[in-house]
């Protein structure tokens, strides 16, 4: 398969100057390197500033390309990035109920969780920029293997629908316990180090295991993300940046989402049904092909189903409720 793209070289330097600004930005500037409790008023800037940002690139992406590649390219990678990145926000949305429990397994304070978390999307960053490119090398040389994604995808809906209600035990991961296998570990946290001298001796502290379960658990969810996005585009470029906008509006959407994950129970449910959509989609292409925009619909519409179910029934299960 003859994947090509739109992009020009300054276009990808640039957007790469843009992300590393803004964490520099963000580390720097705006506290990122101190540690403090994240109010929900700050998450929510967060939040919004890089929703709006998202949209403001899809918007000044259209501009371009409707300036110079004509309409109609304009409107198709313009609805593809925005399809992507919704599918990419929503499916990384389940890393949210993963980090919960990373924090709550080892007791992490709240001041504390901030920094892990931007170290974490530096770490997906780099591992998501390598598989994609990994990515679109396979679909380049091996046009097939979409349809190995989609069954995988299917597989992977069908899998999270079975276990949805189930919680992993950390106590068991294996690489938890290889890391307490084979390093010397602080039993208590020393602030945000990952590692401190004791007596001459060099030990990790539990925030760096911290660190190594999120950015293990960002390699599990791009596994699944990643090949998403070829249902909807095989352009690298909307691949990578709608990939990046959503990891870096992911850490703000926890801050903002944590205290309520309980209250999203039916997300999950509603993730599981949107792989299964995508791997049936990438199935059936040699048949059937659909509009993006009937893409973004139903995409759309399973987690807005999902959410709103979910706010309901937890209001009925309110602690004040009688059941």
């Amino acid at each position: 398969m003859n994947i090509e793209s739109f992009a020009t070289a300054p276009m990808w330097a640039g957007f790469i100057t843009f992300v590393l600004a803004m964490l520099a930005l963000d580390l720097f500037v705006l506290g990122g390197n101190k540690a403090h409790r994240v109010s929900v008023k700050e998450a929510g800037s967060w939040v919004a500033a890089w929703v709006s940002l998202a949209i403001a690139f899809g918007i000044l992406l259209w501009w371009y390309l409707d300036a110079t590649a004509g309409r109609e390219m304009a409107n198709r990678k313009a609805l593809e990035f925005f399809t992507g990145y919704l599918i990419e926000q929503s499916l990384s949305v389940d890393n949210m109920f993963v980090f919960v429990m990373i924090f709550t397994y080892f007791a992490v304070p709240p001041e504390l969780q901030r920094r892990v978390l931007l170290y974490g999307v530096l770490g997906a960053i780099v591992m998501r920029a390598g598989m994609i490119l990994a990515g679109v090398w396979l679909v380049s040389e091996f046009a097939w293997i979409l349809y190995v994604f989609g069954a995988f995808l299917v597989l992977t809906g069908v899998k999270m629908l079975i276990f949805a209600e189930h919680k992993p035990d950390l106590e068991k991961n294996p690489l938890l316990r290889w890391l307490r296998g084979h390093m010397r570990i602080t039993p208590v946290f020393h602030g945000e180090k990952f590692f401190v001298r004791i007596n001459g001796l060099r030990y990790a502290t539990p925030m760096f295991l911290v660190l190594v379960m999120i950015d293990n658990s960002d390699q599990l969810f791009a596994d699944d993300s990643i090949p998403a996005i070829y249902a909807i585009t095989t352009d690298p470029f909307i691949v990578f940046t709608s990939n990046i906008f959503a990891i870096m509006g992911l850490r703000a959407l926890y801050f903002l989402l944590a205290d309520m994950a309980e209250r999203f129970h039916l997300l999950k449910y509603g993730l599981a049904i949107v792989l299964v959509f995508i791997g049936t989609k990438m199935l059936v292409m040699p048949w059937f092909h659909m509009p993006v925009q009937w893409s973004l619909a139903i995409v759309g519409s399973i987690i807005l189903i999902s959410v709103i179910l979910s706010l309901k029934l937890s209001g009925r299960k309110s602690p004040g409720s009688t059941s």
